[in-house]
């Protein structure tokens, strides 16, 4: 099968490197991201051997080990040898643990196991944060976690076999200058099938594999979405109904000129305390990404976010493509040739600012976003899609950013906000379907160069 390029095999490296066995990593994301396929690549070929247990599988002999064996190690390496027919190398051999959050133990095991130092260790899990799969144990403190997250557009350009375009963007980017326009017309196209295939890796295989076909990589995707539902009908019964109605929200949600949740409409009388399970659950499956409204962006955007006013993305936008019509609709609107084309307005707009929302989280970007009620019109004259702060730790800056799906729009809102917060703005962009440009002090991007910022 078609091996993909990820980012997070230089990530391993690093840790690899930097640790020297002192410490495992944990790998988190979302379900079918790829997880388990970038750890046994790096695996082969970073090592001399390689045990992988797969605690989905619930081999409740090697789940025995770690009751059995755990003070007594030597004891305990032999055993999953002798199981896996594997022969471990000291210092030259990792052990992985596969889906850990099934089989708690097995993370609580790290500490001892790190210690020992005979071997590496990495994890990968989903939903590691939620109580069922922290419960009656000690987080290790021998643990780095990383994050994994769907292809992010660089990504899908080297499946694409685009290197020298994707050179070519980051080059201009750093020029601040436009593209090409043959170029940059390619480098559209490019991203709207980005934007529709997704960053899935299976989705993404499918389609380069079956010469570009969008409705055999529409199947996978509708696979991976059943599997999330499935996921979520397995939560404990206090909370599932509301994740489930969220869930099948979401494209409902963002078709909104506003985009942001209201809980009353959901059901009456609902608040947003009553459903932070839900979005935790979320967010910690990675399915979504939540976005939160900042109230003063002059300090710093986490001490002033409102958890009650709250916009949800899909983890993934080629999942929010299939999520949000059924295979029906998508071959009567001619959903994926239209938006190709430019020519379905209805739905660009929401696909545009799931995929800018994801490229950014992929970035290590929390996300903000930013209204004002003007009291006198009785409407927000003022809204920004998001919001990011500086990384320097002298200086605070914050860099908006509003998200235009067509080529005519207006800069009001966005210039508003720069006269209002004049003194900490460290730059302002509008992220357009047209090539790169400067105009009045403001930084207009093509979408393609997202995952530059």
């Amino acid at each position: 099968m078609m091996i993909l390029r990820r980012k997070i095999y230089d990530q391993l490296l690093k840790w690899k490197k930097e640790t020297q066995g002192e410490k495992a990593i944990l790998i988190e994301g979302a379900r079918r991201i790829g997880k388990s396929t970038i750890v046994q690549e790096f695996a082969k070929k970073e090592y001399d051997s390689y045990i992988l247990i797969d605690f989905s599988k619930k081999d409740q002999e090697v789940e025995n080990y770690f009751y059995q064996y755990l003070n007594d190690l030597t004891t305990f390496f032999m055993m999953l040898q002798i199981h896996f027919n594997v022969q471990l190398v000291t210092r030259k051999s990792v052990i992985i643990f596969d889906e850990v959050q099934m089989f708690p133990q097995a993370r609580a095991a790290i500490k001892f196991l790190v210690a020992d130092g005979r071997f590496d260790y990495i994890e990968t899990g989903s939903l590691i944060s939620i109580k069922e799969n922290v419960k009656n144990i000690v987080i290790p403190s021998e643990e780095r976690h990383i994050s994994m997250y769907p292809l992010d557009f660089e990504e899908f350009c080297w499946a694409m076999h685009e290197n020298m375009l994707i050179d070519y963007i980051k080059d201009c980017f750093h020029k601040q200058e436009a593209l090409d326009r043959s170029l940059h017309n390619k480098a559209m196209l490019l991203f709207k099938e980005y934007m529709l295939v997704g960053g899935m890796p299976m989705p993404v295989i499918k389609f380069i594999e079956n010469d570009q076909n969008f409705f055999i990589c529409d199947q996978e995707k509708r696979d991976i979405l059943s599997l999330y539902r499935q996921d979520i009908m397995k939560i404990n019964t206090q909370y599932r109904d509301k994740v489930l109605l969220i869930f099948d929200q979401i494209p409902g949600f963002l078709s909104s000129h506003e985009k942001r949740i209201v809980f009353d409409q959901l059901k009456k009388g609902q608040r947003a305390l009553q459903y932070q399970e839900t979005f935790f659950w979320l967010a910690d499956s990675m399915i979504a990404n939540e976005c939160f409204s900042c109230n003063d962006p002059q300090v710093g955007l986490s001490l002033n976010e409102d958890r009650t006013y709250i916009k949800c993305y899909m983890g993934d936008t080629g999942l929010l493509v299939s999520h949000a019509f059924d295979e029906n609709a998508l071959m009567e609107e001619g959903v994926y040739k239209n938006i190709l084309a430019g020519k379905l307005s209805i739905n660009q707009g929401m696909l545009y600012e799931n995929v800018i929302a994801q490229m950014l989280v992929a970035n290590g970007h929390k996300l903000y976003f930013y209204t004002h009620y003007d009291e006198v019109t009785h409407h927000n004259d003022i809204e920004i899609d998001f919001l990011l702060s500086g990384k320097s730790r002298v200086s605070y800056s914050i860099f908006p950013i509003e998200v235009k799906s067509g080529k005519n729009y207006t800069t009001k809102s966005l210039q508003k906000f720069c006269d209002k917060y004049d003194k900490r703005i460290g730059a302002a962009y509008i992220i357009h379907p047209r090539n790169f440009m400067i105009k009045d002090g403001v930084i207009c991007l093509p979408p393609y160069m997202t995952f530059l910022l």
